[in-house]
């Protein structure tokens, strides 16, 4: 694609990077088959080319963000299944990120939405804060319907996200060690996070116990969010502090007892933090830190790859449809070690149809957008339940959430059924299901 920048606009080292990320782009249009909302919505501005084109004219005329932009730009999920059809490697992740954050500076939201965003912003990323809003979330559950009709859907989202019951309180309790079981095999630090503590405490508690039973110290460094809910909304200085946070945390463990790797289990956090080499690439103090960060860090699929898991138990042929979380897939590129670590230790895994389309979830997109996030669960929640699974296995707290909004069976986090199947306690989410015994007895009979 041709730019015009001038020289003054590119001194600025994103708006040169933007113009690097346009020029590589050739109109393909490769990108809009796997967009999720250019294949509900058809429309071209609603695809990546479309978008591409939107941001390249705002940001070469330097003008502020017009509604209609903002409009289309919002309506991205930012799953970036573009960037994996894409054949000439445009970055749109950065280049929508930086989009947001033009018109996180120059555009005014109307009030309701600004109130939203600022609520979202400043209740999520902390754990505390999280907690009391989804207590109060609980009680206005039944008038989901009510705000609906009001014309206050965001609204409406919130409440029907919200867990029926909370798991116990875990959150807030600073740095934790955890010793292996055995000899010492590693040490690596275990991201905590900010939904997942409050939501689904389960699935670091797996991990935990995973990993020290084979040998791994883990490192719980210090709790909080890594700042991609508040990068996605266009709050880039924001999620530059939480990331320096995180960044300081673990630099003083990787400078104390050293570490191996720093593991995430919430995919969208673990590209977030693979990213902050390039966050924070321009702040002196910070920049190198933050590349050694980022090239420590994996997901825990990644480095459960690297060990040698022993099956405990029998998983009775149990059929779990494997849900590849965008940030999983598309963010990070991997896609088969999960699958491959599931059938391994015994389960029947099976693909989902139409498995590069998002969930709808994408961070706060499902309570800004909760129509087109309506739409796409529906979509992925019909692929699913086709496969007649046992257990819905996903390696994302937010796909988990937003999936299991739309269908009875179970929906689990990947490390929880590897914890189970070696050794661990049934996840939580099989209580009261006879999961186990029905899918050994439906074993039982198939020989």
């Amino acid at each position: 694609m041709q730019t015009s920048f001038t020289l003054a606009q590119l001194a600025d080292p994103n708006t040169a990077e933007a113009e690097g990320i346009l020029r590589t782009c050739v109109h393909c249009g490769f990108c809009t088959a796997t967009c999720p909302t250019y294949v509900l919505l058809g429309d071209e501005l609603d695809s990546p080319r479309g978008r591409i084109y939107l941001i390249k004219d705002m940001l070469e005329n330097d003008r502020p963000a017009t509604a209609e932009v903002v409009k289309h730009i919002d309506r991205c999920l930012s799953c970036l299944a573009c960037m994996t059809t894409c054949p000439s490697g445009v970055h749109y992740m950065h280049l929508v990120d930086h989009a947001r954050d033009h018109i996180e500076r120059t555009y005014t939201r109307p009030l309701a939405d600004r109130l939203l965003r600022a609520i979202l912003a400043s209740v999520l990323p902390h754990n505390r804060r999280f907690r009391r809003a989804i207590g109060a979330a609980r009680l206005g559950k039944p008038f989901a319907r009510l705000f609906t009709a009001l014309g206050l859907a965001p609204i409406a989202a919130m409440l029907r996200l919200a867990p029926a019951r909370l798991p116990a309180n875990t959150t807030g309790q600073g740095r934790r060690r955890f010793s292996p079981v055995g000899p010492r095999r590693g040490r690596i630090a275990l991201l905590d996070g900010c939904v997942g503590p409050v939501l689904a405490p389960s699935i670091n508690a797996a991990a935990i116990r995973l990993l020290t039973r084979h040998g791994i110290e883990v490192i719980v460094a210090e709790d909080g969010c890594c700042g991609a809910l508040v990068h996605h909304m266009g709050r880039q200085q924001d999620a530059m502090a939480a990331a320096r946070l995180r960044i300081d945390a673990w630099t003083a463990e990787l400078e104390g007892d050293g570490l191996d790797a720093i593991v995430v289990t919430a995919s969208g956090c673990g590209t977030m933090v693979k990213d902050y080499g390039h966050l924070l690439r321009t702040d002196s103090a910070y920049a190198d830190k933050a590349a050694r960060v980022s090239r420590l860090t994996l997901d825990i699929s990644e480095y459960l790859s690297l060990l040698k898991l022993s099956p405990g138990r029998d998983t009775f042929g149990l059929v779990v449809a494997y849900h590849s979380a965008c940030s999983l897939q598309h963010g990070q590129k991997i896609a088969r070690s999960p699958k491959e670590l599931l059938s391994k230790i015994g389960f029947v895994v099976k693909d989902v149809a139409e498995g590069h389309l998002c969930c709808g979830s994408a961070g706060t997109y499902n309570i800004l957008q909760p129509e087109l996030a309506r739409r796409l669960r529906e979509r992925k929640v019909g692929n699913i339940e086709k496969l007649k699974p046992d257990v819905i296995a996903a390696g994302n707290i937010g796909c988990m959430t937003q999936i299991a909004t739309g269908t009875a069976i179970p929906v689990v986090h990947t490390v929880e059924l590897i914890d189970w199947a070696t050794g661990g306690p049934a996840p939580e989410a099989f209580a009261g299901r006879g999961i186990s015994s029905t899918a050994g007895e439906a074993a039982a009979v198939a020989m």
